[in-house]
């Protein structure tokens, strides 16, 4: 099977090609992007992914296509009250999205870019 062709690394100014996003020399140095604080660790771990995964099984569809009556398969399980601001994994504070959806709804509610707005619920 022929492979891909390589890209350019993503790290500004580096010539070299990589197969993933970053050549190995700044793969370690972006790393650190990626990876969780160990309060989010401890909100995102075991619980959260037995509760994400039964409320995948019980709510398959995006709920948010759902309501325009479009069948997309779920991607994301959102917090609907987040967990910064008191929110918990409770099923009645969770909703199935495609990842469209949940891009759309975080954007809206200033989760993204740190503009983040009081929550009022």
């Amino acid at each position: 099977m022929p492979r891909k062709p390589m890209k350019p690394c993503k790290h500004p100014g580096c010539p070299k090609l990589t197969d993933g996003n970053y050549c190995k020399a700044h793969e370690a140095m972006h790393q650190k992007d990626y990876e969780r604080t160990p309060e989010e660790r401890k909100r995102y771990g075991y619980q959260w992914k037995k509760a994400r995964k039964r409320y995948v099984a019980a709510h398959p569809v995006c709920e948010m296509c759902l309501l325009n009556k479009r069948i997309t398969p779920v991607e994301e399980v959102h917090h609907i009250l987040p967990l910064d601001h008191g929110g918990n994994h409770n099923p009645l504070n969770l909703m199935s999205l495609c990842k469209a959806c949940h891009s759309r709804i975080t954007a809206l509610m200033g989760d993204r870019w740190n503009k983040k707005k009081e929550y009022t619920y």
